[in-house]
């Protein structure tokens, strides 16, 4: 991580001045009576900065380039314009993504698509990649279930299904085989390159197959342009794949606007570094609270409050006796959970560092004179997910998309929890939520697409000019959510080829016809089965009804030898009536055994009728044509996934590199910035 500070190939913004006040930005207001606001333009939420955060710069940070963060130029583009700052930043102080399962490799890294299978639960932030049209939408085993899907039948016919089945179409993550993985600021760039430049040559290429016409050449261009500024990056010896995701920024939001933006750039590792000189910032303020032997125990309470109902994100106890919701990058040792005690500090880094103190720590400042002094200047503090939030906000107008960073609301819930404590409400500025018209956009734009597999048939063409996919995605993703529900109601087969027959035509029409013929077939053979069935029922009836006689006789034998023959002079007539006995019991006998024999013939009888040739051929035939139905529903489920969930995260957060393939002209992106609303979203 000590190549951070030698990040020399863009412009920096060094801890010591990033983010401070303006001497024209007046405090936030603090605890708004409306934590947000309604959605407007792009402008006006610049006019309502110049109201309440005058000169307070914009921050867009995230762990890619290769996603949606350069979408941001446009918001850029008019903060510039009116002279106010704007810094795109690489959150470089979390943890790279780690394999979910599998062998582990140190040093290595590989992309994986997302799937409910064997990557259920995979998360890439720091190397994820959408191929045009695509997001990370995982058709779910549920989403499977509710859609009617047999996915037990399926996975008899092929035990790995689930895998493709479920995977997210166009998107590929790249992670880590490190069992424990490194945070981003200390991977070096080349240690990245290889796998980094195969996913990104599988995104444009992928992207480039989806384009038609001229818009193709177009687009072959811009991928080659961002190929080259990329590898020429990786090339610069000594630097981690944070200095080239950082060195990329000004590029890539340049060449979404269409125009050179003079944007500033960051790395959470120097907006956050944490010693002597950087502890007075307002980005430290919130952790005073942690801090303070005062305060302490009730913001640990408030922390775990805030969190409560919150998934993924753990209390405080679990990190440990005495931790608090901040982590320290230590160079070359990692990142750990802080722990603070009366007589020592812990930092929870893969092998711990322990501080002996030699009285309780009071104020963020000793904190940072301790660290400074045990692990040297170089130290960066970071809060966890919903305390980072609160720490930049201090200085910053964070600006999001809608959708990203799910950890706001938990932010705000620990930032009103902490407004009764020491020092009353702790100021933030507002954040900037964007929300795209991505899709609608495209109205305005020249170019010619070729849908990919998954939105063809929805679509119902291969090939369309972008006004039309505007014109029509919304009215072709409410058709295909019907079609999901109408999945989901037909759970007979004969019901499902037969929409399948109605709604697809083509070849289901014979598939009908000859379900319906072996249906047919199979109903005289049930009935041989049945009436072999029915007489077999028949005969247990009368073999349990002979069984009760011939209990009854031998009750009636037994009293009869206890009265009137067991240590008695038998007489004739007694010993007749015995003989008479055992005459009966044979007779019933012998009526049991024929019975049984007529079992017998009656199950073989059953058994040939259910496995003549004919039958056992027609129940084979009749079982492929229902495994054809059912890979025939998942593959609609998938399309239909994909023309609506799939497309609708694709418009909230579109790769921003799709924009100038598309449309090199600047079209798209000018209509997709005059179209975009926002709104302010204050912590509290």
């Amino acid at each position: 991580m000590e190549s951070v500070a030698n990040c020399t190939i863009a412009a920096t913004i060094t801890p010591a001045t990033a983010g401070e006040s303006p001497a024209t930005a007046g405090e936030p207001d603090c605890c708004s009576a409306s934590h947000k606001t309604d959605y407007h333009g792009l402008q006006w939420a610049l006019d309502e900065l110049d109201r309440i955060a005058p000169g307070v710069p914009l921050l867009a940070l995230g762990q890619t380039i290769f996603w949606d963060e350069p979408m941001k130029a446009g918001l850029a583009k008019f903060a510039l314009e009116r002279g106010r700052r704007f810094v795109a930043g690489i959150h470089d102080t979390d943890y790279f993504a780690k394999i979910p399962s599998g062998e582990h490799r140190k040093g290595m890294f590989t992309a994986l698509p997302h799937n409910d299978g064997s990557t259920r639960g995979l998360w890439s932030a720091a190397g994820e990649f959408s191929a045009l049209f695509g997001s990370e939408t995982v058709v779910t085993r549920e989403i499977l279930k509710q859609a009617g899907l047999k996915i037990d039948r399926l996975e008899q016919a092929d035990p790995n299904f689930l895998d493709e089945a479920t995977e997210a179409w166009g998107w590929r993550g790249i992670v880590s085989l490190d069992e424990r993985p490194p945070v981003t600021a200390e991977i070096p760039a080349q240690a990245l390159a290889k796998e980094l430049c195969k996913t990104l040559n599988w995104a444009l290429d992928t992207s480039i197959e989806l384009t038609a016409g001229q818009s193709r050449e177009a687009a072959r261009k811009v991928a080659d342009e961002i190929h080259t500024k990329l590898c020429d990056l990786l090339d610069l010896p000594g630097k981690t794949a944070a200095c080239v995701y950082r060195a990329m920024l000004p590029a890539m939001y340049s060449l979404v606007a269409g125009e050179n933006l003079a944007i500033e750039t960051a790395q959470t590792t120097e907006l956050l570094r944490f010693n002597r000189s950087t502890a007075s910032l307002p980005r430290f303020e919130l952790l005073r609270f942690f801090v303070n032997q005062e305060t302490r125990a009730e913001a640990k309470a408030a922390y775990d409050r805030a969190i409560a109902t919150a998934s993924g994100i753990y209390e405080l106890d679990k990190f440990g006796t005495g931790a608090i919701p901040f982590d320290l990058v230590v160079p070359g040792k990692g990142r750990g959970t802080i722990r603070l005690g009366k007589r020592g500090v812990v930092i929870n880094t893969p092998k711990p560092i322990f501080f002996h103190l030699s009285k309780p720590l009071e104020s963020v400042q000793e904190l940072a004179a301790l660290i400074e002094d045990r692990l040297g200047d170089r130290c960066v503090l970071v809060g966890k997910a919903v305390t980072l939030i609160g720490m930049l906000s201090r200085e910053f107008a964070f600006v999001f998309h809608e959708g990203a960073s799910s950890y706001v609301t938990s932010s705000a819930k620990l930032h009103e929890e902490l407004s009764g404590l020491n020092g009353g409400c702790f100021h933030t500025y507002p954040i900037v939520r964007i929300q795209y018209a991505t899709w609608d956009s495209l109205a305005q734009v020249k170019a010619w697409l070729k849908l990919p597999p998954e939105l063809k048939r929805p679509f119902g063409t291969d090939d369309l000019c972008a006004p039309s996919f505007a014109a029509r995605w919304k009215s072709v993703a409410e058709e295909q959510q019907e079609v999901l529900t109408k999945l989901g109601s037909l759970r007979r087969p004969i019901d499902l080829i037969r929409y399948l027959d109605e709604k697809v035509g083509g070849a289901w029409r014979e598939v009908a016809n000859e379900y319906l013929s072996i249906h047919s077939r199979l109903e005289h053979v049930r009935d041989e089965v049945d009436s072999a069935r029915s007489e077999r029922k028949a005969l247990y009836a009368h073999l349990d009804e002979l069984k009760g006689k011939h209990q009854n006789v031998q009750k009636q034998m037994g009293d009869h030898f206890r009265a009137e023959i067991f240590e008695q002079q038998a007489t004739q007539s007694a010993l007749a009536r015995r003989e008479a006995f055992k005459a009966r019991l044979t007779e019933i006998e012998s009526e049991m055994r024929s019975v049984k024999s007529q079992l017998h013939r009656a199950l073989h009888t059953q058994a040939a009728a259910a496995q003549t040739g004919e039958a056992v051929d027609a129940h084979d035939r009749r079982r492929q044509l229902e495994l054809e139905a059912e890979m025939k529903r998942l593959r609609m489920i998938r399309e239909a996934v994909q023309a609506t969930k799939g497309l609708q995260n694709a418009n909230r957060r579109p790769g921003a590199w799709w924009i100038p393939m598309v449309s090199p002209d600047g079209a798209w992106f000018h209509e997709i910035n005059r179209t975009a609303t926002c709104r302010l979203e204050h912590l509290c």
